[in-house]
């Protein structure tokens, strides 16, 4: 059973058209609404939709780990994760799935395009760089959140971060355990120019890598 786990923070403009268009690919949708003061979760309950609250904004990597968490209670087998807030098209779930077949995890890719604000564009590069340097793992977009994996390898790199720090050590925690995975390119996507990691976030996680190399690797 394939199941897309979508966090979302206020994303009332955004979130039904996510959740109405993923529902199409995929066998259930689980949202996680992450504290939100706008009418988010209110938008995302469509038919065939789980929507799980969390009472405060606890973080991105903590949205997704609970609703990873909810999904494999529910029998889910394959696991997809895209952003509630349009950045990620999900008519591309099958070009996932499908490399799942073959996979324990699968990244979406992300251009380096004029797309994407420059300090993103810069951070990411510095962040993946970090990753080949400290780790040996090549994955070329290591902030990319469209990601897919299967249920075991989901338990394998089940991360602590309650952050945007999710992203580099689910791919820290997938190289020490020699999973097997695949990049598909992705279209570069900014509805927000400034939503997303920030410079304080690339901060927090190029220490983490650091600290990471110390206590995982």
């Amino acid at each position: 059973m394939l199941v897309a786990v979508i966090p979302a923070y206020n994303e009332e403009k955004r979130i039904h058209a996510v959740v109405s268009e993923t529902l199409k690919h995929v066998d259930k949708v689980v949202v996680v609404n992450d504290g939100s003061t706008d009418s988010t979760a209110q938008q995302a309950t469509v038919r065939g939709v789980v929507v799980l609250s969390h009472a405060i904004n606890v973080g991105k990597g903590a949205a997704v780990r609970t609703g990873c968490d909810y999904a494999l209670s529910l029998g889910a087998t394959q696991l997809v994760l895209l952003d509630g807030d349009g950045q990620h098209e999900p008519h591309e779930i099958p070009r996932f799935a499908q490399h799942l077949a073959s996979h324990d995890i699968v990244f979406g890719s992300r251009t380096r395009s004029k797309k994407m604000p420059a300090l993103m564009r810069l951070g990411n590069w510095g962040l993946t760089m970090m990753s080949k340097v400290l780790f040996g793992i090549a994955v070329e977009d290591s902030q990319g959140g469209y990601r897919a994996m299967t249920a075991d390898a989901y338990r394998t790199v089940r991360w602590d971060s309650s952050d945007y720090g999710m992203e580099s050590e689910m791919i820290v925690r997938a190289g020490v355990a020699k999973l097997s995975f695949t990049e598909i390119p992705i279209k570069t996507i900014y509805h927000d120019r400034y939503k997303g990691t920030g410079v304080v976030d690339g901060i927090k996680i190029g220490l983490s890598l650091l600290k990471w190399r110390l206590t995982i690797w």
